[in-house]
């Protein structure tokens, strides 16, 4: 299973890199090192099983549980019947590249700055579910209030914009905004009619 697969590399490559900061410094999304070292190229894909700490590691993990088990094994094979396993893999993998190339671009310039974490690609995930299933209910861990996905999204995207746009913070809110992004049109772009099932049933919320 991909999804199990994928937590138990973010977990032993994290933890790993806990005690390790060589490791840790060698592997962490540094815009800056890449720019003057395109040899560098695999920090692009290795920040993403990396974490700040357990905190981190659990929040991502547990949002990839919850959503990323029942995409892979249920509605991807109901939508994308042969070709679901593929598809899921290129959700989460491309939800990394669409969070690294933006923050590329914004930071290259500037070596202070570093990032890690699944967050991008978590995010691809959560928002595929999203565009699925806008009126499932999502809530954040220990707020025992919810409300619908479609409401979730649109609060988590305004916030990471505004978030993003003012800095600061040892929060990529960049990458969570373009993981975000990429994982609605990625999965409208495998199946369009998608649209229409989301108005539709965003219509029915209000």
């Amino acid at each position: 299973m991909i999804t199990y697969i994928l937590i138990a590399i973010n977990c032993i490559v994290s933890i790993y890199a806990f005690s390790d900061r060589n490791f840790f410094e060698k592997y962490l999304f540094n815009p800056y090192s890449l720019n003057n070292d395109k040899k560098q190229w695999y920090r692009i894909f290795t920040h993403a099983f990396l974490h700040a700490d357990y905190g981190h590691l659990f929040m991502n993990m547990l949002s990839l549980y919850y959503l990323g088990l029942p995409l892979e094994q249920q509605i991807f094979p109901g939508l994308f019947p042969g070709h679901a396993e593929y598809y899921f893999v290129l959700l989460y993998v491309g939800g990394i590249m669409a969070s690294s190339f933006p923050s590329f671009e914004k930071h290259k310039n500037n070596p202070a700055y570093s990032s890690v974490g699944a967050s991008g690609a978590v995010c691809a995930v959560v928002f595929s579910f999203i565009l699925i299933a806008p009126t499932a209910q999502m809530g954040m861990l220990f707020i025992p209030v919810r409300i619908p996905a479609a409401i979730f999204g649109a609060l988590f995207l305004g916030i990471s914009w505004y978030l993003g746009k003012r800095g600061g913070g040892r929060i990529a809110h960049d990458a969570h905004l373009w993981g975000s992004i990429f994982g609605f049109l990625f999965t409208l772009v495998l199946k369009f009619s998608l649209l229409h099932d989301f108005i539709v049933q965003v219509k029915d919320i209000f």
